[in-house]
């Protein structure tokens, strides 16, 4: 009773999340996102003490949305689920590519995307422990991440886009040093690193959304990694910062010091 009592709450949140959303759009959006195996999978999750509830909506990226969860103590997490459309597929299937992570992967459609949310945990596995400053991956299930929460009870942590820094020079070159640190530590290339999946919390860049990311042996990894510098320099370049040219950073970022 206890548990169809929780499931049920579960699909009464959902409703009102659909009811809540302002456009068309994102009442379209959520219902890709909550199809009846997600449902089941996000209360996989709760039955198993990640998550007690789903609060907000925190985000919706290329793959996927991200809501703000609560375990049963209140303590805000990050939940990522992972569309299973046609779409999402269609985008990720370059990433998958040429990654032995990925060789000899078959199956469904969803079954890759399930094989995305491994990737993604693994991901930010490999850039925390080579120093890079990311959101603590929790534990994985079929295609939703649970994930340490960015920010506070106030709200999520904004872009960096949405900041004005105080010292953008510093964090241009913390930055620098995080794609150093994954290239040269995690083995590692963001490969759609901008301005756009770069909070700003605690007067620091966290990086987001490293799904694609690609080992550094990748085919087009050194292709990537040009697009992640360029967008990097792009912006701080608005900001009147003393950029690295691109030859320069690359240097910088691949070239193990002596």
């Amino acid at each position: 009773m206890v548990q169809k009592d929780a499931y049920e709450a579960l699909e009464h949140k959902i409703m009102a999340l659909r009811e809540n959303s302002r456009t068309g759009d994102e009442r379209k959006t959520l219902d890709e996102v909550f199809d009846r195996d997600t449902i089941l999978g996000i209360y996989k999750l709760m039955t198993d003490g990640y998550i007690d509830t789903i609060q907000y909506p925190v985000s919706t990226g290329k793959e996927g949305n991200v809501f703000a969860a609560a375990d049963a103590d209140g303590k805000l997490f990050a939940l990522k689920v992972y569309r299973t459309s046609n779409a999402t597929f269609n985008r990720i299937a370059k990433y998958i590519e040429g990654d032995k992570r990925f060789k000899g992967l078959s199956g469904s459609r969803r079954k890759i995307v399930y094989a995305w949310a491994s990737k993604e945990f693994r991901n930010l596995q490999r850039l925390k422990d080579a120093g890079v400053k990311v959101p603590t991956p929790i534990r994985y299930y079929r295609n939703m991440l649970v994930m340490q929460y960015i920010g506070n009870k106030a709200g999520p942590a904004p872009l960096l886009r949405q900041v004005t820094l105080d010292d953008p020079e510093e964090v241009y070159s913390t930055l620098i040093e995080y794609m150093r640190l994954a290239y040269q530590e995690a083995k590692l290339v963001h490969a759609d690193l901008s301005e756009y999946n770069i909070l700003y919390y605690r007067k620091k860049p966290v990086i987001i959304d490293v799904g694609q990311a690609v080992l550094t042996e990748h085919v087009n990894a050194k292709d990537f990694l040009l697009r992640d510098i360029e967008n990097v320099n792009r912006y701080f370049r608005g900001l009147e910062v003393n950029i690295l040219s691109r030859d320069e950073a690359l240097r910088t970022i691949t070239e193990v010091s002596k």
